[in-house]
């Protein structure tokens, strides 16, 4: 217990609130990017909307080809000022084109009758997309939200990016920085002395702060899993 002993009492307020910065993190950033993303994916999805292709074309374009990361980072903190931001863990994550084509591919298998039956009652797209197609879309939300959740809750490389301020700093790279200096102590580049009574083998340190960062995953993926693998195989696969 030494290696649990060294993190949280050195370190346990400060767990806990990155806990609740990766927390709010994932929750927003989640419910933001299934919004977008399925908003997206819905319209995509219409055969009648003008230029479909070309908007498609232009998503895919960016899974094959990107600007690079000093221009990512240049355009992300010079125009959108996402330094030192709670929003800078949650924008730069907020839509995966992947998960759009998943989404789009599902909604596309919903019968077209039910949209044009809602046009003849006097509904509007986006009155279809509230009323009808997201509810009868709920397999495959749950399993894009579950990629984003798990997207949010693991990045860490944001905050390395964009975080200098350790009061927002998420869980992932708060335990980073702790692993990275208990590396340091074993490597010898930090006086023995720095880290107390306690010796720490990093790959104890290493697989304390796997249980600390999965726990509650654990909880949570077994009620979710089956909607997960059905709404894959229905997303992925059109006949």
């Amino acid at each position: 217990m030494d290696t649990y002993k060294y993190i949280f009492v050195n370190s346990g307020m400060k767990i806990l609130k990155s806990y609740g910065v990766t927390i709010f993190v994932t929750v927003v950033g989640t419910a933001g990017a299934l919004l977008i993303t399925s908003m997206i994916a819905f319209s995509l999805s219409i055969k009648k909307l003008r230029y479909r292709n070309v908007l498609a074309f232009i998503s895919n374009f960016t899974i094959i080809f990107s600007a690079g990361l000093i221009p990512w980072y240049m355009v992300s903190v010079n125009y959108y000022g996402l330094k030192n931001s709670i929003l800078a863990l949650i924008l730069p994550s907020i839509f995966s084109v992947w998960n759009m084509f998943l989404l789009r591919t599902y909604f596309a298998s919903i019968s077209p009758s039910l949209y044009e039956a809602a046009e003849m009652d006097g509904a509007n797209y986006f009155t279809i997309y509230i009323k009808v197609a997201l509810p009868l879309s709920k397999t495959a939300l749950l399993t894009v939200g579950l990629m984003y959740a798990l997207q949010y809750w693991n990045d860490w490389w944001n905050a390395l990016i964009f975080i200098n301020e350790r009061n927002l700093f998420p869980l992932q790279y708060y335990l980073y920085n702790i692993l990275s200096n208990v590396n340091a102590i074993s490597s010898g580049r930090i006086p023995s002395g720095a880290s107390g009574n306690i010796t720490l083998p990093a790959e104890t340190v290493k697989m304390a702060i796997t249980v600390i960062t999965i726990g509650p995953i654990i909880f949570l993926f077994p009620y979710i899993q089956k909607y997960f693998v059905h709404g894959i195989m229905t997303g992925a696969v059109k006949e």
